[in-house]
């Protein structure tokens, strides 16, 4: 009997965590059978005083049972549904990128076993007195490469390069009179200690902006060109990943959007959450009623558009490595 309450404690104790001011519950059960190599975990605590519901994978990246992967559609957009079917029921799916609505086309970089198949959109055409003026930021992005590391950087693509040009320290917008932003004109923008690099990745989904930089909150927004103004304090359904120095990848989705049950959170308390878990560098994905995550096929948080799962172009996955 002693031994019965002994194993008991230590469930108890494996199952329930305190990180921060969040009460955490361990619910792998809920999503079974799931790979050893992945936690599943969910909070219902208040963030700053409203109701909350967040879920945070972890996946060990060095894990030869799992695959880390991505997809994209063409032309068209799939629900997270609509690719889990498509890929044969992996463990795990959860939007990525933002998306026109127009052409239905990824608006960051998407990688694919090693291949680019989305860009980003790196000129924005001024507005006003400013109509013939174009800016011109830089693209943050996720990437695990082959040998299962994991990087967070800011990204220059060209469809007719093979590799995406990557740096560590964002880069202010430049800003100018051309619609096509070059390579010549992304290395001028550059300081001289922020040196691009080829970026080697296998696996790689954008969006942005950077949440976490050496493990401490770093949000570059106003680099990025992402949301204007106050906006960086506005609650919504959020999506972002991370990893951190031991080896963890972090995938995080919160529900929003739904008054008195979940409000979502603002940029900075996405950081923080991310920041709690260890998180050494990490981003923010495409949220609002794109945030979506799908685990062993089972929904997690409770889309906010009232048609369900929304539509996108792209996603990250993990599979089981058969």
């Amino acid at each position: 009997m002693l031994r019965f309450f002994s194993i008991l404690l230590l469930l108890l104790v494996y199952s329930f965590i305190s990180v921060a001011q969040q009460y955490w519950v361990r619910v792998d059960s809920l999503f079974a059978p799931l790979s050893k190599s992945i936690e599943v975990w969910k909070s219902t605590s208040s963030v700053g005083g409203k109701p909350s519901i967040v879920y945070i994978v972890r996946a060990e990246l060095a894990a030869t049972d799992l695959q880390f992967t991505a997809d994209t559609s063409y032309r068209r957009r799939l629900t997270p549904r609509q690719f889990y079917e498509k890929n044969q029921a992996p463990i795990l799916v959860v939007n990525a990128s933002f998306f026109s609505f127009t052409t239905h086309q990824n608006l960051n970089l998407l990688i694919q076993n090693g291949v680019q198949c989305a860009f980003n959109i790196h000129s924005i055409a001024g507005k006003g007195r400013d109509t013939l003026t174009w800016k011109h930021p830089l693209g943050s992005a996720i990437g695990i490469s082959k040998n299962r590391k994991a990087d967070v950087a800011w990204t220059f693509t060209d469809s007719l390069k093979r590799y995406p040009l990557a740096v560590q320290n964002p880069a202010k917008p430049m800003r100018d009179s051309q619609p096509i932003f070059s390579e010549k004109s992304f290395t001028s923008m550059l300081q001289k200690d922020n040196k691009p690099r080829p970026w080697k990745m296998h696996t790689a989904v954008g969006g942005g902006p950077v949440l976490v930089q050496n493990g401490k909150i770093a949000i570059a927004n106003e680099e990025e060109m992402k949301f204007a103004g106050r906006a960086i304090d506005d609650r919504h359904p959020r999506t972002a990943m991370g990893y951190t120095k031991d080896g963890w990848l972090l995938v995080l989705v919160a529900e929003g959007r739904h008054p008195g049950v979940a409000e979502g959170l603002t940029l900075k308390q996405t950081a923080q959450l991310l920041v709690d878990w260890n998180c050494l560098e990490g981003l923010n994905l495409d949220g609002g009623g794109s945030s979506a995550l799908l685990l062993n096929g089972k929904s997690t948080i409770t889309p906010s558009d009232k048609e369900g799962e929304r539509a996108v172009p792209g996603v990250f996955i993990i599979k089981r490595n058969n």
